[in-house]
């Protein structure tokens, strides 16, 4: 009895995670990256940060500190680029992140 209940949590755990998963949506975003801390002026570490219009509105997506994501900020850490991101995007602590598998500046 005690065997089927732990394996109904596991299950029930790992189907969580999946949908929790499922829920980030890859996405490819293009606008001005800059960094957060110094070109922004924004409180915490220097850390890339995509500016995107959508609409009439302008979204912020902070890079993840991921690989890619640390191997581009020094392109954009003393000036502001054009560029083009995809990767998965996710709601963290109220901010829209994006965990980047690929950074290219726009030409």
């Amino acid at each position: 009895m005690k065997l089927l209940k732990f394996a109904s949590l596991f299950a029930g755990a790992v189907m969580v995670a999946v949908i929790a998963r499922a829920a980030d949506d890859v996405k490819t975003v293009t606008g001005e990256a800059a960094c957060a801390k110094c070109e922004l002026k924004l409180q915490g570490t220097c850390q890339t940060v995509i500016q995107v219009k959508e609409g009439d509105r302008t979204v912020l997506y902070y890079v993840a500190p991921n690989s890619v994501g640390k191997a581009f900020h020094s392109k954009v850490c003393e000036a502001p680029e054009e560029v083009t991101a995809t990767g998965t995007v996710a709601m963290v602590d109220g901010k829209t992140v994006l965990t980047a598998t690929s950074i290219d500046l726009k030409k």
